[in-house]
């Protein structure tokens, strides 16, 4: 019986140091990335279930400022100017223009995909790996909400750098969707414009009001 509680004290004594270390490494990587005045990223995303068959692989950018954000994904562009997200479509020629919600804590929007980690989770620190040449290190991230979509998410960090360099979100329905960061900018001189909603170069386009 002894033993037991021993063993019980000391394994809740390292899951409570491994929280720990955890959330300063999240602290750290936070800290760095709000020095910024803006950051623009290049990446590959990637996208499998293998029990529906389904694999996509593809590169794109996003600019962050703030709130605000340019996104170009799969063919569209969507941005948020802090209020209004308009994700335009050029092959329907076609753009939708709503309030996007801050309401579910746990999703990953392109404004909080350097922050988003901040609320909504619990974490504890995962495997180290080299990915060309860095010290790439994965916090385990579960969502406090039990109803969430996601079942966790693997957030690898440089460990010399404090980016995060890869994003691993594993749904409940068996998608999972990783970001590998291949450039990542910051400072970028930025047009006043960027994330300004110019409705006079969409003429031809159906809008989509959906507020």
């Amino acid at each position: 019986m002894i033993n037991k509680i021993l063993f019980l004290v000391i394994t809740l004594f390292f899951a409570n140091a491994n929280a720990q270390d955890a959330k300063q490494l999240l602290d750290e990587v936070s800290t760095k990335v709000k020095g910024y005045d803006n950051v623009v990223i290049g990446f590959k995303y990637a996208l499998n279930n293998p029990a529906e068959n389904v694999s996509q692989e593809t590169r794109g950018d996003v600019t962050i400022f703030g709130d605000k954000y340019l996104l170009n994904l799969m063919g569209t562009e969507q941005m948020y100017d802090g209020s209004k997200l308009h994700i335009i479509i050029p092959e329907d020629e076609e753009i939708n223009i709503s309030s996007e919600s801050a309401e579910d804590d746990s999703s990953v929007t392109p404004s909080k995909m350097l922050t988003f980690y901040e609320e909504g989770y619990t974490s504890k620190m995962d495997i180290v790996q080299d990915e060309q040449g860095r010290k790439i290190q994965f916090v385990k991230l579960t969502p406090i909400d039990s109803n969430s979509d996601l079942k966790e998410i693997l957030l690898g960090i440089d460990k010399q750098t404090k980016h995060i360099y890869k994003l691993i979100l594993m749904q409940n329905n068996g998608t999972n969707i990783t970001i590998t960061v291949n450039s990542f900018k910051t400072n970028q001189p930025l047009s006043k414009t960027l994330f300004v909603f110019d409705e006079s170069k969409y003429s031809n386009y159906y809008i989509n009001r959906l507020d």
